[in-house]
């Protein structure tokens, strides 16, 4: 019986759509628009269509960096992890630099469409430079974890879009404590970690959570201009006390999410350091990132936003034992 050529080609979309999505780490990618909440929030801003558009600014660049990560470190791969999209041949190296180089073009259009020029000059391209003189060049030096976690927190800062950015500085602090101490310690994935350095990771996600748990505004007010109240902010004295304590109900649930998660997997690394249990330490961190997240977004005085950035971590969990986010 003859069948039609379809199928084949069927077979190698599907095929390429994996590889893709391996190379650009898509769920992983989840992590990212509670970032630019945060921020948002933090600054008064709201959840609306302009942040959402940031959102899928920082997603783009999010992508951007992890498909030019895997161009910078093909012959790495190549000896360490083969599996991967680069080193496997089935993606080309230029077809990998081209995918991060369109992926930034994306973020920035996007940020431009969802902010203006003003943001795209005072948030977006320190972002997008972040990201590329991390993978360039400064992860493989003592300042790779620095460059890294201050890239985390651009993203956080991403959020209040042209507005100020000093009133998400303590959001984008937190973020970006649990962002360095995640990449010191995903620097001993495939040879495995002194214990000292699980430990410090462990010491980290305590003092993030100790932050995120220190009280920010109860329920920012909106911006001149019609920008979007939080979700789960009431006007009025009492509606204002009731929202201030459903807030910190959900913070600490959120947070209490956030050690559930990482805490065992970092007191494992500890106890055993070697390269399985840093891996999955490591993974446990970068979806520990939605907890947190969403403790800060209650932390702003918003948590009917806390409660969807939460319930995303089983989803992301279940993705990415399809496509793996380290």
């Amino acid at each position: 019986m003859h069948l039609p050529p379809f199928p084949g080609r069927a077979l190698r979309a599907r095929r390429t759509l994996r590889a893709y999505a391996e190379l650009v780490r898509a769920p992983a990618a989840a992590t990212v628009p509670g970032d630019v909440l945060a921020g948002a929030l933090a600054s008064g801003r709201g959840a609306g269509p302009r942040t959402l558009g940031l959102a899928g600014s920082s997603v783009c660049l999010y992508w951007a960096g992890m498909a030019l990560n895997d161009w910078a470190d093909r012959e790495l791969d190549a000896a360490e992890r083969p599996e991967r999209p680069l080193p496997s041949g089935r993606i080309r190296p230029g077809a990998a630099l081209a995918a991060a180089a369109g992926l930034t073009a994306a973020g920035l259009g996007l940020a431009a469409l969802a902010g203006g020029r003003r943001t795209v000059l005072r948030r977006t391209l320190p972002l997008a430079a972040a990201v590329w003189a991390y993978d360039l060049g400064a992860k493989q030096t003592p300042l790779g974890p620095a460059v890294m976690a201050a890239a985390r927190a651009l993203d956080v800062l991403h959020g209040t879009g042209p507005g100020p950015a000093r009133p998400a500085l303590g959001p984008a602090a937190a973020v970006g404590v649990h962002t360095l101490a995640l990449t010191r310690l995903s620097r001993h994935e495939v040879a495995g970690a002194p214990p000292h350095e699980a430990a410090l990771t462990l010491a980290a996600s305590a003092a993030t959570a100790a932050a995120a748990l220190t009280r920010g505004a109860a329920a920012p007010a909106a911006r001149p201009g019609g920008a979007a109240r939080p979700l789960g902010f009431r006007a009025g004295a009492g509606g204002t006390a009731r929202t201030a304590r459903t807030a910190r109900t959900a913070q600490a649930a959120a947070l209490a999410v956030y050690a559930a998660g990482y805490g065992p997997a970092l007191a494992r690394a500890v106890r055993h350091p070697a390269a399985p249990e840093v891996r999955r330490a490591v993974g446990a961190g970068i979806h520990a990132l939605l907890p947190l997240q969403a403790a800060l977004a209650a932390r702003a005085g918003a948590p009917g936003l806390a409660v969807p950035l939460a319930a995303t971590l089983p989803l992301v969990r279940g993705l990415a034992r399809k496509v793996s986010s380290t």
